[in-house]
């Protein structure tokens, strides 16, 4: 999930054109069951009396376009006619390397599936606890980092607040902002993909506004937020939730201990990218005690399932593994970094994180390219909103997938 992902796709249920039969059914079938606008259109079709069940929605959200995810395996696998296994996958910044084993030897023995999980993840916010040097109490797991961005905004907004979003950015805030009934204030990016912190200092005097939410790594670029711009904006009158995603891949030490000497701080963290956790959804976040005691009262009491919570606790028994994936994919992304400055069309970003950001040159199209690296069987991430039009993102993956991406950059150019 990253920049620019709410356009709506062209033709959703089209089935793939190398299935006949009742192979071509089924996929139409499935394609209709997995989206509920398409059932709502069937059900508009036939005859209704009484108020439109569209009257019952809230108003603001008749206009909202819906986010859309990165797709996986199993459509691509159909939409391109290759197994998933032969599909180089490098547009959603997942761990190529998966999680350590003990995962599925923690899966295989999961003994009660069919108990409701702890509500308050007390195995998960221990372990994360030994993990990272700060207390338990201040810690709280979501389903991913997404839920408790969407948590923290339903506890702090009123309809009509505004946020402030510094784009090119993780579109998953003014995403959540727009559900909530919130305003977006934007604070675009300098040209290099530092935050413009005079601006914000501006907005924020001028406009209240509720929160800010930043992330460092950036996504989609790569950038790092340093110590002194992130104290001046601790210092205004805000809200400041840090998303560190992608911390891992950087330089930077985690500052989850910083909530303690900042009530206005929240710290995201995730096991998406680090501990190859994405298919399973387990994020965290460390608060103030003056603010985690609301969102406790605000989330959804089993939140985090039980195969999520014992997959986290046994990723976090293995840190040499985690530290050597983590290595292995840096080294991987100096690497592409340097191939990719060769591509005469591609002007390639330096990044802290698992992707690396390129502008589009010398006449080339974006989207082209990657339609043309998906018949080859390598995704990549573009984008075209205003912000970064013309701009592609690549994930990192193993030696090989750079390999084959090169390979598939190198045949664009005869």
């Amino acid at each position: 999930m990253d920049y620019s992902v709410r356009a709506r796709i062209r033709n959703p249920y089209r089935p793939a054109s190398h299935l006949t039969g009742d192979g071509r059914r089924r996929l139409a079938s499935y394609r209709l069951s997995s989206r509920p606008v398409a059932l709502a259109a069937v059900a508009a079709a036939e005859t209704k009396t009484g108020a439109s069940g569209a009257s019952f929605i809230r108003h603001h959200l008749k206009s909202l376009a819906p986010y859309q995810p990165i797709l996986p395996f199993e459509v691509l696998s159909e939409r391109l006619g290759r197994k998933p296994e032969d599909i180089i996958k490098l547009d959603a910044n997942e761990n190529p390397y998966g999680p350590p084993p003990e995962v599925a030897n923690a899966l295989g023995n999961l003994k009660f599936p069919y108990v409701y999980p702890d509500p308050e993840s007390r195995h998960l916010r221990a372990a994360l606890a030994d993990d990272s040097g700060l207390e338990s109490e201040y810690i709280l797991a979501g389903c991913g980092a997404d839920e408790l961005i969407d948590l923290i905004m339903r506890c702090v907004l009123e309809p009509g607040d505004k946020i402030v979003d510094c784009p090119p950015t993780f579109t998953m805030y003014e995403f959540d902002a727009s559900v909530n009934g919130a305003l977006v204030i934007k604070v675009p990016r300098h040209p290099d993909f530092s935050l413009d912190v005079a601006q914000i200092i501006k907005v924020i005097e001028q406009e209240k506004p509720k929160c800010i939410f930043l992330t460092s790594p950036n996504n989609p670029d790569g950038s790092i937020i340093n110590d002194d711009d992130l104290l001046k904006i601790l210092d205004l009158p805000i809200l400041v939730v840090l998303d560190e995603a992608y911390i891992e891949f950087s330089s930077l030490q985690t500052r989850m201990s910083w909530v303690k000497k900042h009530d206005n701080l929240i710290v995201l963290r995730t096991f998406s990218k680090r501990a190859g956790l994405a298919g399973l959804r387990v994020g965290y976040g460390a608060f103030p005690l003056s603010i985690i005691e609301y969102i406790w009262r605000a989330k959804q009491p089993y939140n985090v399932s039980v195969a999520a919570e014992v997959s986290a606790c046994a990723a976090l028994q293995n840190p040499t593994y985690l530290e050597r994936v983590k290595n292995l994919l840096v080294q991987e992304r100096e690497r592409l970094y340097n191939l990719l400055k060769e591509v005469p069309f591609l002007k390639p970003f330096p990044s802290h994180s698992n992707f690396i950001l390129c502008e589009v040159t010398s006449g080339k199209d974006a989207k082209k390219i990657k339609e043309d690296l998906a018949k080859m069987g390598v995704m990549i991430r573009h984008y075209d909103r205003k912000e970064l039009k013309g701009y592609i993102r690549i994930s990192v993956g193993k030696p090989e997938h750079t390999d084959a991406l090169m390979k598939g950059l190198q045949a664009l150019q005869l």
